[in-house]
């Protein structure tokens, strides 16, 4: 198992256009998406004592959790992510999982006691990430709590294995039975412009990038998607 150095800076409209203009000078454009990015949706899931989100507020040194995800709204390619931190450095483990599975684990996520049964379903798949959210689901009660949507522009360098990823218009819902739903109702976790850029690599980020990036005016954040999604949930009432 392998972790990988990720950093994350709040950004704003502004500095995007900037980076953006240099980046595509030095790096290429992510294969997967358009010119203009894509859309992802995650659904996360924590336990009946919300270890995932006291462990994010804490900043416990070594930390999990669960989320499945989907790409502009496509049924046909769905991952399972278990993402793990330790000491600063992130590791993700992924597998394929299918949307008739995923439509029972939120059919009846009002309940947190509804996770052993829905959890029934994961049987189904052969992966060992899906046995692992199988075995969370009965033993600790993990459950699906929020969806996060936001658009993403990615752009990749093989040196380092580098990703740096534009993740704009974040949105919160404690929907997550609407997973699949075209549109989804949600609300902004950050304020008016703001935005999130992320740089992920492994062992180095080479220098002309790091240049790029060290603009003076840009500082690392522990910033959570997650977590703000909770937050919202928290100050504005289920009905998001």
């Amino acid at each position: 198992m392998y972790y990988r150095v990720e950093d994350k800076y709040i950004i704003y409209e502004d500095q995007i256009a900037y980076l953006k203009s240099c980046l595509e000078k030095v790096m290429q454009k992510d294969k997967n998406g358009s010119d203009e990015g894509y859309l992802i949706r995650s659904v996360y899931f924590d336990d009946m004592n919300n270890s995932a989100l006291m462990e994010n507020e804490g900043g416990f040194d070594l930390r999990s959790k669960f989320r499945i995800r989907s790409y502009d709204r496509d049924d046909s390619f769905i991952r399972l992510e278990e993402k793990s931190k330790r000491n600063g450095y992130t590791h993700k483990e992924m597998a394929r999982i299918q949307k008739e599975t995923v439509k029972e684990l939120i059919k009846d996520s009002t309940s947190v006691y509804n996770a052993p049964r829905c959890a029934a379903v994961l049987l189904k798949e052969d992966s060992f990430l899906t046995k692992k959210l199988y075995c969370n689901m009965n033993s600790v009660l993990l459950h699906p709590v929020s969806i996060v949507e936001y658009e993403r522009l990615a752009y990749t360098e093989r040196g380092g294995n580098v990703r740096i990823t534009f993740d704009m218009n974040i949105g919160a819902s404690s929907n997550v039975e609407r997973f699949f739903e075209g549109d989804i109702w949600s609300v902004p976790v950050l304020e008016k412009g703001a935005h999130v850029l992320e740089v992920k690599y492994d062992e180095f980020l080479p220098d002309y990038i790091r240049k790029i990036i060290d603009t003076g005016s840009l500082q690392k954040t522990a910033f959570s998607k997650y977590t703000l999604s909770r937050n919202i949930k928290n100050q504005i009432g289920e009905y998001l």
